[in-house]
């Protein structure tokens, strides 16, 4: 592993006609993790490192917040004027109350409102990409989501959003949404011993040069041994073990790990130029009893 962090270290990929690193980083623990109890100049340094480092894909969304944070606001605090290849990333659909309830998920004619609210908070006027968020985190999104779609395919031929997305979603989501209009990518939990139903997603999703973007892709418990050995082997941290694991499934696949601490940032995007062999490769996915990965 070589000592320079730059999260272009993993290449590039394009989200409709905007070039990200394919290492990114996204906010939501900035403003729900720890009870919102992380400090305001920490949020705002890690932002602006993310950046120094060659992060230029932010994954966000309003409902990412706490009584003490906003991540839109904080990312606009740290960022703007924003860099100019900058992209960021923000979801609607499902929406929470001043509580920090979650509400029901929005229905088509109450999406405007939710892309506004983003834009507003973020200081621009457009969105760069929305994806759509179906469902929730134990309960993948099921049954049509044409009608919501269609309505954010309207913004989009309005100027409000630029590109397109969906969000805890099967294949037959991606079809029906492509019907309407063109999808840039898809958001997913995934990882290596997370929703691994998904490889032949990911395959899918590269097949049709979309842009498949996993979050909680370091997620553990108890780390697996298999893991703990390869980290061992090129002197890492097992979640970077993880990290570079999910980037070798594609040059489609995107990642978007989210940290309150520098020091666990830049260590995220460290991983963005690890190596990992067909041998590391194949001990990885014995651990959930697979083959040998989907390549790079």
């Amino acid at each position: 592993m070589t000592e320079t962090i730059n999260a272009g270290a993993a290449g590039t990929w394009q989200l409709g006609d905007l070039t990200v690193n394919r290492m990114g980083y996204g906010a939501m623990r900035l403003a729900i993790s720890g009870g919102g109890k992380l400090d305001r100049d920490q949020a705002v340094a890690v932002l602006r490192r993310a950046v120094e480092l060659g992060v230029n894909h932010i994954d966000t969304a309003a409902f990412y917040f706490s009584p003490l944070r906003s991540a839109n606001e904080l990312i606009s605090t740290a960022l703007n004027p924003y860099p100019d290849d900058l992209v960021i990333t923000t979801k609607v659909g499902p929406g929470r109350g001043l509580d920090g309830e979650f509400l029901p998920e929005a229905r088509p004619e109450q999406l405007r409102l939710q892309v506004e609210e983003n834009i507003r908070q973020l200081g621009r006027d457009h969105l760069d990409v929305v994806n759509l968020r179906i469902g929730s985190t134990l309960d993948r999104g099921s049954g049509s989501l044409a009608d919501r779609f269609g309505a954010l395919a309207e913004l989009q031929q309005q100027g409000l959003i630029r590109h397109l997305g969906i969000s805890n979603v099967g294949p037959e989501h991606l079809a029906e949404a492509q019907a309407i209009a063109p999808v840039v990518c898809v958001q997913n939990q995934y990882g290596l011993t997370a929703r691994r139903e998904d490889d032949d997603f990911v395959r899918l999703c590269a097949e049709q040069k979309i842009a498949f973007v996993p979050f909680f892709a370091i997620a553990s418990g108890t780390e697996d041994p298999a893991v703990q050995a390869v980290a061992d082997d090129h002197g890492v941290s097992p979640a970077q073990v993880r990290l570079a694991w999910t980037l070798h499934q594609g040059p489609n696949v995107l990642a978007i790990p989210g940290t309150g601490s520098v020091g666990h940032l830049e260590e995220n995007i460290a991983a963005a130029s690890l190596r990992l062999s067909e041998e590391d490769l194949a001990r990885l996915d014995r651990v959930n009893g697979h083959g040998t990965g989907l390549g790079a």
